[in-house]
């Protein structure tokens, strides 16, 4: 997870040539990019349980999964119960969510290297398919696993709590504004996001 993606260097001098904010954001969190960690199955289990609830909660729920399984891989996953997946702190969605996971991916009813040939909207709809998998989690799987250069996650309260932060905006930040950062940034969202995370929890998110 040491390299960043092809087009960051670009990126960032493109960002920062176009928007003030984003140049400021990019001189301050110099220090770390975007990763990946090439592993599907680990990534939309860590999104699953992320889903909807705070970072540090995340965090305390994915160590107490991580404890009950060898490896987090589809083969040991599948072995657990859904009483010791809840036992995690997960919901029972969120257990079955992975449940099934581990059991398709077991059963090669899904097949990750499909969404190579896709776009992000047919991937998007593609990974949706996945129970307690939707459209912020996919997104979530595009830009942290495939690093797509072009994420914009709406759905994410964390982006929309920066934007208002950094751009003297209320909160929810008005679609249009929304929609006017996503013109200025395009094709490089990802990277926009991924700084304006940076401004509020210093630890880069990684899923």
């Amino acid at each position: 997870m040491s390299k960043y993606p092809r087009y960051w260097r670009r990126a960032i001098k493109t960002l920062s040539r176009k928007d003030k904010v984003l140049k400021g954001l990019i001189l301050k969190y110099n220090d770390k990019f975007l990763t990946t960690r090439k592993d599907i199955f680990y990534s939309l289990c860590k999104s699953i349980i992320g889903q909807q609830i705070s970072v540090p909660a995340a965090n305390s729920v994915f160590r107490k999964f991580r404890s009950k399984t060898k490896k987090i891989n589809p083969t040991y996953v599948s072995k657990l119960s859904l009483e010791q997946l809840k036992s995690c702190g997960l919901s029972r969605q969120k257990a079955l969510g992975i449940k099934e996971l581990s059991l398709k991916f077991m059963k090669k009813e899904f097949n990750p290297k499909l969404i190579l040939r896709m776009n992000d909207e047919e991937a998007i709809e593609y990974l949706s398919t996945l129970r307690q998998i939707g459209r912020w989690s996919a997104e979530m799987i595009l830009l942290f696993t495939y690093n797509r250069s072009n994420i914009w996650p709406l759905q994410d309260i964390g982006l929309l709590r920066a934007i208002s932060n950094n751009y003297k905006k209320r909160y929810l930040p008005p679609k249009r504004f929304l929609d006017k950062l996503y013109k200025k940034f395009t094709p490089y969202c990802s990277v926009a996001t991924w700084y304006l995370w940076r401004s509020i929890d210093d630890e880069p998110i990684q899923y």
